[in-house]
């Protein structure tokens, strides 16, 4: 029996502060489906930190050209995630990011967001940093970008939840 595993969401960004906006994002269902864009930035979306850059590896000319505008991104986004609740590792920045993605084009998002601390055991967040190296061993996910870092979050999550629960299923 596996373990169920929780909707993920991670975003990739233009910077670290308040004029930071989402560049990508990446989400991956219980089920295994997966959504990944490019986010094209907004007119007045003009910060740019040459850190987070290097970080991600998308430049803003990659954006420009090959990014899916706001309004569709927010569409799609709803469209695959409608009435479902994603869970967030970095609530605390990708809620900003995710309402200012919605904010511009003027939409309410049809889905939920939530930390993933609200579904994790305190001895699942005890073996989360080791595991989740393991996991990204194992998988050989090494670029840092926002479907790579759910699909992370989520097998770490999957794997510390069967560690904690002596490889039982369930919540």
């Amino acid at each position: 029996m596996q373990t169920i595993r929780p909707n993920v969401i991670d975003f990739e960004a233009s910077g670290f502060g308040f004029d930071s906006y989402p560049i990508e994002v990446g989400v991956v269902l219980g089920n295994g489906q997966k959504y990944c864009a490019l986010i094209k930035p907004a007119s007045d979306w003009t910060h740019w930190d040459a850190q987070a850059e290097c970080v991600h590896g998308l430049s803003r000319e990659i954006l420009v050209n090959c990014g899916k505008p706001v309004a569709l991104v927010a569409s799609e986004l709803n469209d695959f995630l409608a009435g479902k609740t994603v869970y967030s590792d970095g609530w605390v920045v990708d809620k900003p990011w995710l309402s200012r993605l919605f904010f511009r084009c003027g939409v309410q998002p049809g889905f939920y967001l939530s930390a993933l601390e609200m579904i994790l055991k305190e001895a699942q967040m005890d073996i989360w940093s080791q595991t989740k190296r393991q996991v990204i061993q194992d998988m050989a996910l090494l670029r840092h970008r926002a479907s790579t870092d759910a699909l992370i979050i989520q097998e770490t999550y999957a794997r510390t939840r069967q560690l904690i629960s002596g490889g039982l299923a369930g919540w």
